[in-house]
């Protein structure tokens, strides 16, 4: 089955989500955002669904981030597009089946977002995490209130204000992601994990991942929304998203 840009499968008590657009990077299209809603929708919908599994397939990447290319700088499409880019990121959050991500690659920008959104993340030992929305004269919008309450406010800065990428093993060090596996059993590991999950009570599990998530997606996710269409309007994230488009070293003017 295919919702959008996104391939659905059952195995048992599991519905595997693979983001394919290889050739993009499994960047946040509006294909691949159209398949991990739809994609979620019909899990929660089906009773004997009981984990959700996140990963990008065979390719190099996870996912690479927002979809830029033809973007639409005015101010009407900017903020239709976070509050439909931060919807999806957090849809991990706002679901109420456990989620994992299986991050087999390039996990950056919004794909960083989507995986720290789950509940848990497997990391490949060939993956790699990062946020460099700074390089486009952006800050990550999802990141921005959830990254401080895993890797503390001083290492969620750095990451942000650097744009630098992390391996495997310094995402699992700083808790972004829970354990590093060899590449090629990531799915055997990942399934593994969410058929042991699968097997436990479905209302414990439910009431568990609400209780851990209470308080998530108030305020903090309102002035996201509302605060980063802001910075689309400016000179240097023009530059910034021109220069990323023409792969070539931006210009910044402040």
């Amino acid at each position: 089955m295919r919702f959008g840009s996104v391939n659905y499968e059952k195995k048992g008590k599991i519905a595997i989500l693979t983001l394919d657009e290889p050739s993009k990077l499994n960047a946040l299209s509006a294909g691949i955002r159209q398949g991990i809603r739809e994609g979620v929708k019909a899990a929660e919908e089906d009773d004997q669904i009981r984990v959700i599994v996140f990963t990008g397939g065979s390719g190099r990447a996870f996912c690479a981030g927002a979809d830029i290319s033809g973007f639409d700088f005015s101010p009407e499409a900017t903020q239709k597009f976070m509050d439909d880019v931060l919807g999806v990121l957090a849809i991990g959050e706002t679901c109420a089946k456990p989620v994992i991500s299986a991050v087999n690659g390039l996990a950056l920008g919004g794909g960083f977002e989507l995986a720290i959104g789950s509940d848990i993340v497997i990391a490949s030992d060939k993956a790699k995490f990062g946020v460099p929305e700074v390089d486009l004269g952006l800050l990550p919008g999802f990141a921005i209130v959830r990254l401080k309450e895993i890797v503390g406010r001083q290492k969620a800065k750095e990451l942000s204000l650097t744009g630098e990428p992390i391996s495997a093993e310094e995402a699992v060090r700083l808790r972004i992601a829970t354990r590093v596996v060899p590449h090629d059993d990531l799915m055997k590991e990942t399934m593994a994990l969410a058929e042991k999950i699968a097997s436990k009570p479905r209302l414990t599990v439910a009431l568990g991942k609400a209780a851990y998530n209470r308080g998530l997606g108030g305020e903090e996710m309102a002035y996201a929304k509302a605060a980063m269409p802001f910075l689309f309007a400016t000179e240097d994230t023009r530059e910034g998203v021109t220069a990323f488009l023409e792969k070539r070293k931006p210009v910044f003017k402040d």
